[in-house]
């Protein structure tokens, strides 16, 4: 049945604001500049509408050239934002001839003191499935762990379908002192398997949606002191409000629904996840 204009229209409205967390907590992983190509608005309008909830820092994540600069800039410009730059492995796959300049834009990025993350890298066997698009996404994988290891700051990893070729690849490089699964889509098992190894888990507001009890006893055997939190907005927006657009503002619906799920008490929770976001980026 096709939607209504008033259900398109209202899908494409920003929900309201939930109530705002006892301790506040940053969003480790979203797209700002998409979020403000789809709703409009400044940088500054849609932080200040995420700290008024206790979403007072968030890390702007790159996914080309284009996007990790923008990243990087807005991190120099806003107290309240740090960045991570990188190649997503889905762009990775599609550049066939320029490769080299791309990342090497990315290692100068790095440099940047507010630049604190190479992500979102990895490997993504769901939109690239051609052998070729797979071995530059390799490549690209490999050559961010190694930017990451040099610069001394975390690796932030996309994992779509891919979940044992992200190992093989972690275990051939040598993986950074700091790894996060952004948007985390493994089992418990994988996330016993992450934690083994001292990586950072980071969960967004897919963990919320009624088909998604696997994501929940992943956090639910994750130790605390690995667990992180994001939106990954404007995408994977958290129930009661999935279908329309995310935004930092919204955290507190996945952070709530994380502690009832853990049986933890909130606020110890939200102090947890904001120590651990400072572990992995440094402090703002």
């Amino acid at each position: 049945m096709a939607k209504s204009k008033a259900q398109q229209e209202r899908e494409k409205t920003p929900p309201a604001a939930p109530a705002p967390l006892p301790v506040p907590v940053p969003d480790n992983h979203t797209h700002l500049d998409i979020v403000i190509e789809w709703l409009g608005g400044t940088p500054s309008e849609h932080l200040d509408r995420a700290e008024q909830v206790g979403i007072d820092r968030i890390v702007q994540v790159g996914t080309d050239v284009q996007s990790s600069r923008w990243a990087a800039q807005l991190a120099a410009d806003d107290h309240r934002v740090l960045a991570a730059v990188a190649l997503h492995p889905n762009d990775a796959a599609r550049n066939t001839d320029g490769l080299d300049d791309a990342l090497a834009v990315i290692d100068e990025l790095a440099a940047q003191p507010r630049v604190r993350a190479i992500g979102e890298t990895g490997l993504d066997f769901y939109r690239t499935r051609e052998e070729d698009g797979i071995a530059r996404q390799r490549e690209s994988f490999a050559r961010h762990i190694d930017i990451a290891k040099r610069h001394g700051i975390a690796l932030m990893i996309h994992d779509r379908d891919a979940h044992d070729a992200v190992f093989d690849v972690l275990a051939a490089e040598g993986a950074p002192e700091t790894v996060v699964f952004h948007c985390f889509s493994g089992d418990a098992q994988m996330a016993r398997r992450c934690a083994d190894a001292g990586w950072f888990m980071s969960f967004a507001g897919n963990t919320t949606f009624n088909a998604s009890a696997g994501l929940r006893e992943a956090y639910g055997v994750a130790p605390r002191e690995l667990l992180l939190v994001e939106t990954d907005a404007p995408f994977l927006t958290p129930m009661p409000h999935r279908g329309r657009p995310n935004g930092s503002y919204l955290t507190p619906l996945t952070i709530g629904r994380m502690a009832a799920e853990r049986d933890e008490d909130l606020a110890e929770l939200c102090q947890a996840l904001a120590d651990n976001t400072e572990r992995v980026y440094g402090a703002w």
